[in-house]
């Protein structure tokens, strides 16, 4: 094969320096999690050579067998696993998910009823800024003030006074269980569709430590790069009456030639979801949270909705310190080797750009190993580095606790020099 003979050492350096990231600091971003060596190894394996528009049985190229037998085991694969009747395994990420989903159910100007961006939706549930609310006539629900979980009353009053096409239910930002036979009840009453969105819970349902919503659902969309511990990538489940106005949604039209590498690697993923560890997994997921959510309010931090029922804690920092926003905490934890994000919380009076809240998860850390004791410690470092904000010394201490923590429970101890060669 006839390569370059120089080396790139400069992206190689890069890489090299987001392993040592990934293996020495604490990840707590509850989208984020570490995919497995065999998940990594397909990723760039040779399928990323091959042009596949279509699908399997149905290319408009030549030499796709191996490529199509790839294909039918991914989705066969998740078909099995979340006990679905169709699934379209192509699209890039969770947004062409929904938008694809979208796009087969409704016609332009549609209405749609999601949830709101600012108190835990996500931006493809018919936001206004979002192609999802431009073209379609998106309506939003939101939480009530008093528990802060969604507001099951008002989700129904709307969907009466604007009957919409789709009803969806998911979110970004919401850690309680989220009730699918009451949106199913809802979207029966009015006539309309129902979308779940599990891209947070996919991996947790995959593992019975969340509720399945496919009996319940028309469309189920998900990412598989969460909780469930796959490739970056979307998936698209639903009855078989909906299979072929999705699957034309999808390609040809939303999006082209699909990632064969990356629908190989969202099938390892499903292999692995299936196994018996990852049940062990998806609870332990949840135990975590809960343990990390009742040492943070042993803390002085208030909770959003008093605790968690899945993978994260959205976590109000007013209670603990009334000046500190998401956006200084995010930064100064990053500082001290803890990655999280800033978020809104529910009628927030700060700008999502600064935000009074932080979001945090526990998928990554316990893919490394971490149980609930570490929990405990996770909780305490965060509550030192954010009242020693100010002290660079304390935060620079925290971070060397953070790193020694963190060498008992590194996800990818083998992989050594120029992270992207050692893949397998």
């Amino acid at each position: 094969m006839i390569v370059p003979s120089a080396v790139d050492e400069e992206l190689a350096a890069i890489l090299d320096r987001e392993l040592t990231r990934q293996n020495s600091t604490l990840q707590l971003i509850a989208s984020e999690n570490f995919t497995s060596p065999a998940v990594l190894a397909a990723t760039g394996s040779v399928l990323t050579n091959k042009y596949a528009e279509g699908y399997p049985g149905k290319r408009f190229y030549g030499g796709n067998q191996f490529i199509d037998e790839a294909e039918d085991l991914a989705r066969r694969r998740v078909t099995a696993l979340f006990g679905a009747e169709h699934a379209n395994v192509q699209p890039h990420s969770g947004s062409n998910a929904n938008l694809a989903t979208c796009l087969a159910l409704l016609e332009p100007g549609d209405a749609l009823l999601g949830m709101r961006l600012d108190q835990g939706g996500h931006l493809s549930h018919g936001q206004a800024v979002n192609i999802s609310g431009r073209w379609y006539q998106g309506v939003t629900y939101g939480v009530t003030r008093s528990d802060e979980r969604i507001d099951y009353d008002q989700v129904r009053d709307l969907a009466r006074e604007h009957r919409p096409k789709l009803l969806i239910a998911g979110a970004t930002a919401y850690p309680r269980h989220i009730d699918a036979e009451a949106f199913r009840q809802i979207a029966d009453e009015v006539g309309a569709l129902f979308l779940f969105d599990a891209a947070h819970y996919a991996g947790l349902i995959a593992g019975g430590a969340y509720p399945n919503p496919v009996p319940l659902a028309d469309v189920v969309t998900f990412t598989t790069h969460k909780t469930l511990r796959g490739p970056r990538g979307g998936c698209i489940l639903c009855r078989e009456q909906h299979g072929a106005a999705v699957d034309k949604a999808v390609f040809p039209t939303l999006q082209g030639g699909p990632l064969e590498h990356v629908i190989a690697a969202k099938a390892v993923a499903f292999f692995e979801a299936a196994q018996p560890e990852f049940r062990a997994y998806a609870t332990q997921v949840v135990a975590n949270a809960e343990a990390l959510a009742r040492a943070l309010s042993a803390e002085g931090f208030r909770l959003v909705s008093g605790g968690t029922d899945n993978h994260l804690v959205l976590v109000d920092l007013r209670p603990f310190d009334a000046e500190l926003t998401g956006k200084a905490a995010q930064e100064v934890l990053d500082r001290a080797g803890i990655t999280t994000n800033k978020n809104t919380i529910p009628y927030d009076p700060r700008s999502p750009f600064v935000t009074s809240g932080l979001r945090l998860g526990t998928p990554a850390m316990t893919s490394a190993g971490m149980g609930a004791e570490e929990m405990g410690s996770v909780a305490g470092l965060i509550a030192r580095t954010l009242r020693g904000r100010d002290d660079e010394a304390e935060v620079a201490a925290v971070r060397d606790e953070v790193a020694a923590l963190c060498s008992k429970f590194t996800p990818y101890p083998t992989l050594g020099g120029h992270a992207g060669d050692h893949a397998g």
